[in-house]
């Protein structure tokens, strides 16, 4: 069975990964599940940027691990997490490329969140 492709992000597919200026705030039910001022945020050729969030800066407590998993071949495996405050709609939330390729190394075992899965996610400039 040959292996997973691998791409390198080019001028046919840029990704970059920046530190985000200002903090990071998510929010679920009411609850805040992430808080970082440490977040990145990843550019990928023409899709809206993401941010990328330090697992220490999430309240891990409340994401639940689901079997759920996706190849990209710029980024990875990614793993998937839901969020029980959420209820279905926030299944399935939450993603991490916990391993990622050299490339994007720099968002190893952050977390991203899926913006119509959550109630929110500001960017609270200082």
């Amino acid at each position: 069975m040959p292996g997973k492709p691998v791409k390198t992000p080019g001028p046919d597919h840029p990704i970059t990964i920046t530190p985000t200026a200002g903090r990071v705030v998510v929010k679920v039910a009411g609850l805040t599940i992430a808080d970082s001022d440490a977040a990145l945020t990843l550019q990928e050729a023409g899709y809206a940027p993401v941010q990328y969030l330090p697992r220490a800066h999430v309240d891990m407590a409340q994401l639940a691990r689901t079997a759920h998993a996706t190849y990209c071949p710029y980024k990875g495996d990614c793993s998937y997490f839901s969020i029980a405050a959420g209820g279905e709609r926030s299944r399935n939330a939450v993603w991490s490329y916990e391993a990622p390729h050299a490339a994007v190394a720099a968002i190893g075992s952050y977390l991203a969140f899926y913006p119509d899965r959550v109630d929110s996610i500001e960017i609270v400039r200082s």
